[in-house]
């Protein structure tokens, strides 16, 4: 059986705040995004807030402000909440569409899309490369000349090594990479539950049931996740 994902957003945002609560145990993710682009003062467009991690990370680096859009209220309501006493203030997250961002010309310092372009492979699998290529020149457009354009997706869950998870995502990441410019890092942003049982009641619903038996098999509490964060800048003529 196949997962719906707009279900799971619809409907349990709780459940994926949980999990991915668990993610990236070691801190590696924000000292990547701080390689990537400049954050202490950056004025950021973020899309895909889903419930907030990445925000968090964001303000926590040092942005003055982030204007926000996922296609869930219900994972920006999570989100919010997270948010309360931590620079709720000094966001604006609202339901939008990536393909119109909400946000004017060349107004962000840094825009970012996290683990959100890479369903559009299945969702319009026929389309996909038109969709994400608008996708892309909606962060471009945002993006000030000189910004920083980043997009974040798997490179695999419960995989020892980084690699695309299937065809699809793989040819999405080479028409990031020769097609539009974006540089590559992988991140070891491991899971890490409290026990083997835990890890897989947490991944099992958003990751299947196969996985969560894998999970069980495996013995494992840390649960291997890699992320690839695609950077590039925008051209200081555009």
């Amino acid at each position: 059986m196949s997962i719906d994902f707009h279900e799971i957003y619809r409907a349990h945002a709780d459940e994926y705040d949980r999990m991915v609560s668990a993610e990236d145990c070691d801190g590696n993710l924000l000292p990547a995004l701080k390689r990537a682009a400049r954050l202490d003062g950056a004025r950021v467009v973020e899309v895909g807030v889903g419930t907030g991690r990445v925000t968090r990370m964001l303000l926590e680096a040092g942005v003055s402000h982030v204007i926000g859009i996922d296609t869930s209220e219900a994972m920006l309501s999570v989100a919010r909440g997270r948010l309360e006493g931590s620079g709720l203030e000094r966001t604006l997250l609202q339901t939008g569409d990536a393909a119109a961002i909400p946000a004017a010309d060349a107004s962000a310092d840094v825009a970012i899309a996290g683990w959100t372009f890479g369903h559009t492979t299945q969702w319009a699998a026929g389309t996909w490369r038109a969709r994400i290529g608008q996708f892309v020149d909606e962060l471009e457009r945002v993006t000030r000349p000189g910004g920083a354009q980043l997009i974040l997706e798997t490179l695999g869950t419960g995989a020892l090594s980084p690699a695309p998870p299937n065809e699809a995502l793989a040819a999405y990441y080479e028409f990031l990479e020769a097609e539009r410019g974006y540089q590559r890092e992988a991140i070891a942003t491991d899971y890490l539950f409290a026990s083997p049982e835990e890890a897989a009641k947490a991944c099992g619903f958003f990751f299947g049931a196969q996985f969560a038996e894998t999970i069980l098999r495996e013995g494992w509490s840390r649960v291997p996740e890699w992320t690839g964060l695609w950077s590039r800048t925008r051209d200081l003529t555009g």
